[in-house]
């Protein structure tokens, strides 16, 4: 069985609270994968690489962007480095299973998240590290450290907050950890300064005693690439065409840091599409507009619509929500940022079932059901979530908020 993994992403920031809801399945699995960790990289950039994954997992990866990434004691060269952390454009911030860390992390002012994402959720404390990837540094941030059996009761907040429960094992994570280098620079931001509905922080001055908590924005957990000194205004993710309808057995790529700053960052003739105040933009199919559309490293499919607009069939049992047509069937759409720039997007939906019956983890034609996404922090509707699949045999650019680079300020999407 292969991991169904969904878009990571569930609160972000830009002014006030806001929703970018994405969509997917959530972990499930019974054979084991066999990945091995990238190398390789510059000053500027890492490896990453698709492929089944860790071993001990009980499944096998499927179109998952993995790399490692360095966690040092704040201002030492006591450092430990963390392989098989899933690269995910539509999160922000890294978080690292206990059962992958060794380093004595100082926890940070008694802080413990509820890092809550479309199925599932993380819990764990914030705790304060150097975070090292090529030749950048993010120094003295926080970052959460999963499944730290040292606060065992889970709020009943936390607990209800996602429907697939804690991912905090390897079991239930399908990785070391999550890499969130999107768009926004906090993973709650303002709202979670002003207020303790979001539910994403807890002070906890014993490992039974939590109470929901507002946190300044220095406290909160950062994407780190914002935190660097320099390459900080976004990131390019780089992977390679899949020549086979049937899939490749692995793929190699980079996450580059930085936006118009170094030689292997420029924008060149990309087309810049600005997101909305939410995140988002505007997929057209088939004369329909859905606005609550979106980008996403963390997605293992492109998720889209609904069996009942789209006629696509379920593949069932344990690949639900993924979509089995009798033959590959071809898509055309329109995405649109709000800057009014468009670009026409085709892709293939192939047989999920068929796909996965082989031994191959990098596809670009893996599709599946998108449940309403939130377009505002009131309204869902149809959406289209552009997961791993799209990235293949582009250069897909993620501006982060308020940092300058050629094309204007982020937050923005370019192609």
């Amino acid at each position: 069985m292969r991991s169904l993994l969904s878009r990571l992403v569930a609160l972000a920031s830009f002014g006030t609270l806001t929703f970018a809801f994405g969509c997917g399945g959530g972990l499930s699995g019974s054979s084991s994968g066999s990945g091995s960790p990238p190398s390789g990289g510059t000053q500027n950039s890492i490896a990453i690489a698709v492929n089944s994954g860790p071993s001990g997992t009980g499944f096998i990866a499927s179109d998952v962007a993995f790399a490692s990434v360095t966690l040092c004691v704040p201002g030492t060269n006591n450092c430990e480095t963390i392989p098989d952390v899933i690269v995910d454009t539509g999160s922000y911030g890294l978080r690292v299973l206990k059962t992958a860390l060794t380093l004595p992390l100082a926890q940070e002012s008694n802080l413990v998240e509820c890092a809550q994402f479309v199925s599932f959720f993380t819990w764990g404390p914030v705790a304060m590290a150097d975070v090292k990837m090529g030749g950048e540094v993010a120094s003295n941030i926080p970052v959460q450290v999963i499944g730290d059996t040292g606060f065992p009761d889970i709020p009943t907040a936390c607990q209800n907050s996602a429907p697939d429960g804690a991912a905090d094992t390897l079991q239930t994570l399908g990785a070391n950890g999550l890499l969130g280098v999107g768009a926004f620079i906090q993973d709650c931001g303002p709202a979670c300064v002003t207020s303790t509905a979001p539910g994403f922080y807890y002070s906890c001055p014993s490992a039974t005693t939590c109470a929901v908590t507002t946190v300044p924005l220095a406290q909160q957990v950062p994407n780190p690439v914002a935190m660097f000194s320099t390459d900080n205004n976004g990131v390019l993710v780089q992977l390679p065409a899949i020549s086979s309808a049937s899939g490749e057995a692995s793929a190699s790529g980079s996450l580059i840091f930085g936006i118009g700053t170094q030689s292997n960052n420029a924008l060149g003739s990309a087309t810049i599409f600005q997101m909305d105040e939410f995140g988002n933009f505007t997929t057209t199919y088939k004369g329909v507009a859905y606005p609550g559309s979106f980008l996403d490293s963390g997605s293992n499919g492109i998720f889209f619509l609904t069996t009942a607009l789209t006629g696509m069939p379920d593949c069932g049992a344990s690949l639900s929500g993924f979509y089995c047509p009798a033959a590959t069937t071809p898509f055309s759409t329109t995405t649109e940022g709000t800057n009014s720039s468009s670009e026409t997007v085709a892709f293939s939906a192939a047989n999920v079932d068929q796909l996965f019956t082989g031994s191959n983890t990098a596809f670009n034609n893996v599709t599946g059901d998108a449940p309403n996404c939130f377009v505002n922090t009131t309204t869902t509707a149809p959406c289209f979530d552009w997961g791993l699949p799209f990235f293949f045999g582009r250069n897909v650019f993620t501006a982060i908020e308020g940092q300058s680079t050629p094309a204007g300020p982020g937050p923005y999407w370019a192609f």
